[in-house]
């Protein structure tokens, strides 16, 4: 809701890090922004390295900027007002067409790369439902289900590397 003028930041604050503790814990630090998503508890969880997270969340923020700019909603209601999705209005500027085609072949070369490791296409849907869909489920996750989780982050990551020495 609004934040009404007499509350202060540090009761809000309050109220969310109760919350954090009811639901996931209060050996967790949830004071931590990372505390925030599926991804980053498992981080703080210690089952991912900081560069698998960087990695997921560097690949959220790709396909998260794919839907923007080609205009199509986000996958997950939870990041989003269902009432406000709508499309761009069909004006489309051709800077608007090259940023949107970019996006796209980067979204499609994140795909790839995922695929491309062994069991890629769990790997892709693994990665996929824990860094954009946020479910919070799999935090849970099997050992096996684990390991793909961090293969395909793994392989973000190096795929990361490889692109900035390009």
């Amino acid at each position: 809701g609004k934040i009404k003028p007499f509350e202060t930041e540090k009761e809000n604050m309050s109220v969310a890090i109760d919350a954090r503790k009811r639901m996931h814990g209060a050996n967790m630090n949830v004071e931590s922004p990372l505390a925030g998503y599926t991804l980053g508890r498992i981080f703080l969880d210690g089952k991912i390295t900081e560069e698998q997270r960087q990695a997921g969340d560097e690949y959220a923020e790709i396909i998260a900027r794919y839907h923007r700019l080609v205009g199509i909603p986000f996958p997950s209601p939870r990041a989003q007002s269902l009432f406000s999705i709508k499309g761009h209005d069909g004006e489309v500027t051709e800077s608007m067409a090259d940023r949107a085609r970019k996006a796209t072949n980067k979204m499609m070369e994140m795909h790839r790369v995922l695929l491309s490791c062994v069991d890629g296409p769990q790997v892709r849907s693994t990665i996929h439902n824990v860094t954009v869909m946020d479910l919070e489920h799999l935090r849970g996750m099997p050992d096996q289900q684990m390991l793909l989780l961090r293969r395909g982050l793994s392989a973000l990551n190096k795929h990361k590397g490889i692109a900035k020495s390009a």
